[in-house]
């Protein structure tokens, strides 16, 4: 697997997302699929941030708020809001809801300024012609620990 970064010039795709006024980097290697809003089926005494579980083709899926988890105002769900699905390899599979995906882009790691905040869900921030892209790290986002 390490021979095929190095070919490539070491570069990631991210699909961009809105959340907010904000955009961010979700590594497509992550992505199993991306869906629109649907119900939700709310389930008791979940944390808070965590939204319900969603029927996604026979397979019960977890759906969580990255706005709630990053202390931010409740979703508002729009025509452009969207679910997610990450596939996670020790939790199998769930579902994050952004307010808008954007646009697949290919960083070069020259191109990523990393970041090593604690406690951030941020591990970097990518660079694509203008903008500035925040990059998640997923795995501090879908862990279990309350940061609260």
């Amino acid at each position: 697997m390490a021979d095929l970064d190095i070919m490539e010039n070491d570069s990631k795709q991210y699909i961009v997302v809105k959340i907010g006024n904000e955009q961010y980097g979700i590594d497509i290697s992550y992505i199993d699929t991306i869906v629109r809003m649907q119900k939700i089926t709310r389930v008791p005494k979940a944390q808070r941030h965590f939204k319900g579980v969603i029927n996604l083709r026979g397979e019960i899926v977890p759906v969580m708020s990255i706005r709630l988890k990053m202390k931010l105002e409740d979703d508002e769900f729009t025509n452009t809001s969207r679910i997610i699905i990450l596939k996670l390899e020790e939790k199998g599979m769930l579902g994050v809801i952004v307010d808008e995906v954007k646009e697949v882009v290919t960083l070069s790691s020259n191109e990523v300024e990393k970041s090593s905040g604690k406690g951030s869900f941020i591990n970097g921030v990518g660079k694509h012609g203008e903008e500035l892209i925040s990059l998640f790290d997923i795995n501090a986002i879908v862990e279990e620990k309350e940061n609260a």
